[in-house]
């Protein structure tokens, strides 16, 4: 049997069951309901029901009763990883946002060269074929990455909708053809 933080309190306390309780006291008993609820002991329902009843308690008795079943101290749960690890051979994962934020950037960055520098024009008053080749090619190769990156961003959103699971196919002659 796992002594919990109302069986140590009683223990420690004993005859003290009807002393008025301090905030921090309160304060002590919903950080062991928290981790109880974060390590999967409560249930949500539960746990707002023993935090309420917590904060409501005047005395040790009451709120012992809170946490009477509860392990005092919580038990270490392994850190979390940042990211899962990567099988061989799977590919980097994109992202997609970074990538049409960086390529917006350097488009950006191509405007005022191409068209707030003063360039020298020929004759007739055009501005050279280098800054207008340029300018298109940039503009090509931007709407390039963008249309690539929306393209991956959407494939993502599908995956995450359908669970990584893959479209579901069809017997030959089903599909409401009849």
């Amino acid at each position: 049997m796992v002594a919990g933080l109302g069986d140590e309190m009683a223990a420690g306390l004993a005859g003290r069951g009807r002393m008025r309780a301090s905030n921090a006291d309160r304060e002590q008993a919903i950080d062991t309901l928290k981790a109880a609820f974060v390590q999967g002991r409560l249930a949500k329902d539960e746990f707002d029901l023993r935090v309420g009843q917590a904060f409501a308690s005047r005395t040790y008795g009451e709120l012992s009763a809170a946490t009477a079943d509860l392990p005092a101290e919580p038990t270490a749960a392994p850190p979390p990883t940042a990211m899962p690890a990567r099988a061989d051979g799977d590919q980097p994962v994109l992202r997609p946002g970074r990538v049409i934020m960086v390529a917006t950037a350097l488009y950006a960055g191509v405007w005022p060269f191409t068209f707030l520098v003063p360039w020298p024009t020929n004759s007739e008053g055009e501005a050279p074929g280098a800054i207008v080749a340029l300018f298109v090619s940039t503009t090509l190769i931007y709407m390039f990455v963008l249309v690539t990156a929306v393209g991956y961003m959407i494939a993502g959103w599908h995956q995450k909708r359908s669970g990584g699971r893959p479209p579901r196919r069809l017997a030959p002659g089903a599909g409401g053809q009849q």
